[in-house]
């Protein structure tokens, strides 16, 4: 009897042996349910398994992110930590990443001049490798830090999105090759800026242009609102919706350019056909949760689809909780209660840019006045859809 069990066991892993071996469509089906960092690795296994990894890796189309808040290890910011769990797991190969961390806690040149707080000191990696380690070659990563952050919690859509002004927090949104989109990061400072520069990294004379995140560092350095000012002209004029906000610094990629303290603007262009955008400013005049939900609702009228759409909010570091009378996180739950499928991502900084704007294949509505893109005091609540 014992015999007869061993042959049938031998038969069993025979028969296993030659599906994973030989079809495709089994070994295929098997695949997409291993998170894509292990998927890279079974692709060395035979070229069938090869084969049918590249095909899975096509499929992943969604996007994913990983964001923390909350103390963490003197060595690591809680992002980091973070993304060391989280990156196994994901399932989609990033080709682009968009990551924004607080500046109380972040280190190198993140750690800056701000309001001469005493800051946390680290001894680990630079801020740019401290957070391109867990990405693959060819990444693109585009990193802010900003004085207050925005975030959705890792793992679901629906998750209610909070708002950090202070304590240590930060997110790593990750964007996947998508065919009919183009993300391009871009980096500009004084030495570099020219309008070759401007044309080289799709912001001008680029029709399928359709939404540009700009991020402008060193805002308070002599130079810093005319130098900004070139750059939002040729963009008010366009067809794009731009949206972001007045940081501390940026970390990523690495300046080669500029020396440390001299400004600049950072930021990520989208273009192509299934890129869609929309935004609307909540003024001055927004001043309680009823009257903030009514003005995200404006952005329904986009229509914009649920899938693969994300929510940037850039917020003035005087808004929040005290703007709302000791009320927390009332923007960010006005946003959750219009779209509570949607995950929302931004910062608190020191001005914000952007207009109201509606983006779609066909047509463009906005406000093209390159001084109504600049603002303080308010809140830029986007929408940003990706195919």
């Amino acid at each position: 009897m014992g015999e007869n069990e061993d042959v049938t066991v031998v038969l069993q892993d025979s028969k296993a042996t030659y599906v994973l071996s030989n079809v495709a469509e089994v070994v295929e089906r098997i695949l997409t349910f291993v998170p894509t960092k292990s998927l890279l690795r079974i692709a060395s296994v035979c070229r069938l398994w090869r084969n049918c990894a590249r095909r899975v890796l096509r499929t992943q189309q969604q996007l994913d992110w990983v964001s923390a808040c909350g103390p963490s290890n003197p060595k690591n910011h809680a992002l980091c930590n973070m993304l060391a769990e989280e990156v196994e797991k994901v399932f989609l190969l990033p080709k682009t990443v968009l990551a924004l961390v607080d500046c109380e806690a972040f280190n190198g040149q993140a750690y800056c001049y701000r309001q001469n707080k005493p800051k946390m000191r680290r001894h680990s990696l630079d801020p740019f490798e401290e957070v391109n380690q867990f990405f693959p070659k060819g990444c693109d990563i585009m990193g802010v830090v900003a004085p207050g952050i925005v975030l959705t919690p890792t793992g679901s859509h629906s998750s209610i999105p909070q708002e950090h002004q202070e304590g240590e927090a930060g997110f790593a949104i990750m964007f996947p090759s998508i065919e009919g989109v183009n993300i391009k990061p871009f980096h500009f400072c004084e030495k570099s800026f020219s309008p070759t520069a401007l044309k080289e990294a799709g912001l001008v004379d680029n029709p399928e242009l359709r939404v540009v995140l700009l991020f402008v560092y060193e805002p308070c350095q002599t130079g810093a609102a005319r130098f900004l000012s070139q750059i939002l002209e040729p963009l008010a004029k366009s067809k794009a919706l731009v949206a972001g906000g007045l940081v501390d610094s940026y970390f990523s990629p690495r300046r080669h350019c500029c020396f440390q303290g001299q400004y600049g603007v950072a930021g990520l262009a989208l273009s192509g056909p299934k890129v869609q955008g929309a935004s609307v400013l909540l003024d001055q005049d927004i001043t309680s949760p009823k009257a903030a939900e009514a003005t995200i609702g404006r952005l329904k009228a986009a229509k914009i689809p649920e899938r693969n759409t994300i929510g940037f909010m850039f917020a003035c570091l005087g808004r929040g909780e005290n703007f709302y009378k000791d009320q927390a996180n009332v923007e960010a739950e006005a946003f959750h209660k219009v779209f509570p499928n949607t995950p929302l991502f931004g910062l608190f900084g020191n001005g914000e840019i952007g207009c109201d704007r509606i983006v779609k294949e066909d047509y463009t509505l906005c406000d093209s006045d390159t001084d109504g893109m600049q603002h303080e005091y308010t809140t830029v609540m986007t929408l940003v859809h990706i195919g």
